[in-house]
């Protein structure tokens, strides 16, 4: 199954999406989304899974997390990770100290489900890829207006 990823659209919605999207057969939309016309634009293109971001509203009626599986592995879709993406990139590249508390390693990995083998977020607006503990975390970036001078990109897979 190819699986559309989407971030902070914050209510723009680039028709350029449908292309990169073909073929897609599901898409997870991490948060943000700014407006429905947003989703609905998404919708044809294929069905769509989303959360809620920090700055949704909340007549949108998004969960603030998704959990789906595809075959035997197991997706959990929400915007904001409970730490940063800078210490995740940290941990990830054994750089980063694991720190007891809510914000170590160890209590951040165990805040997604045991079966949980893909994490995709968004919030930060930089494309992320990386690998710990047997986790993979996604997060695509910002599909919405160029913000910063931060790239803007959506993934699929």
């Amino acid at each position: 199954m190819k699986v559309g990823l989407v971030s902070d659209t914050h209510g723009f919605f680039d028709a350029r999406l449908e292309n990169l999207l073909t073929g897609v057969e599901l898409i997870l939309h991490a948060g943000d989304v700014g407006d429905q016309e947003v989703l609905e634009a998404l919708e044809r293109i294929a069905p769509v899974r989303a959360v809620r971001g920090n700055v949704d509203p909340a007549h949108l009626n998004l969960p603030q997390i998704v959990t789906w599986k595809l075959g035997q592995i197991q997706f959990e879709v929400l915007h904001q990770l409970p730490a940063t993406q800078t210490e995740l990139e940290k941990w990830a590249d054994h750089k980063g100290e694991n720190r007891p508390g809510p914000l170590g390693r160890n209590a951040f990995l165990q805040s997604f489900g045991p079966g949980t083998r893909v994490v995709v977020f968004g919030h930060s607006h930089q494309p992320c890829l990386l690998a710990l503990d047997g986790k993979l975390f996604v997060n695509p970036g910002s599909a919405g207006r160029q913000r910063f001078s931060l790239p803007r990109c959506c993934g699929w897979r």
